[in-house]
């Protein structure tokens, strides 16, 4: 179980890499005039996020669950292939790229890397992670509520991102676009 828990550790480092890529990102988005969109949601998705950790943390040694290699190894391999994942859609955004929802006008959609084959590629990322990484330690209980809680914030997530390209780059909008908030983002 130790080296479980240094996995998590290591996933919660790179959370924390994320948000400080985040953050200089969203510097250089308002820099340039970006908006942000759907700001109401955005509690909600880190403290999923922050949930799927300690579920996986503690479902584990709570529940006695065992390690499985048959289950254990193949879930570390999704896990590790959907930060790969994650992180190419990272780097093939570049300053673009952000936990928020913030759009730079007159930008064009990006159409390289992953966003060639798949228009969210970083949310099949999220999706494969969220079950993969709980499953390493048997941790399904973790697995399924995240995974269930997570489509229905993705379903809101990729609306708001919908409208919002639509809305800031001149694509075609949704019938429903949120509204957008100006100023810093917090």
């Amino acid at each position: 179980m130790t080296w479980y828990l240094l996995l998590i550790g290591l996933v919660g480092a790179e959370r924390l890499a994320e948000l400080a890529t985040a953050r200089r990102h969203t510097r250089w988005s308002l820099a340039r005039g970006g908006v942000e969109y759907g700001r109401g949601h955005y509690p909600a998705m880190v403290a999923l996020h922050t949930a799927l950790l300690a579920g996986c943390a503690v479902e584990p040694w709570a529940a006695d669950r065992p390690f499985l290699p048959a289950l254990g190894w193949p879930a570390l391999a999704l896990a590790l292939a959907a930060q790969a994942l994650r992180w190419r859609c990272i780097h093939t955004l570049g300053p673009r790229w952000n936990t928020r929802v913030l759009v730079v006008p007159g930008l064009p959609l990006v159409s390289s890397g992953p966003y060639r084959l798949l228009h969210h590629p970083n949310y099949v990322a999220v999706v494969l992670e969220g079950l993969a990484l709980p499953l390493v330690h048997t941790a399904w209980l973790t697995a399924l509520g995240f995974t269930m809680l997570n489509l229905a914030l993705l379903r809101v997530r990729i609306r708001c991102e919908e409208a919002a390209l639509a809305q800031g780059g001149g694509l075609r909008a949704p019938a429903s676009v949120p509204a957008a908030t100006t100023g810093p983002a917090r």
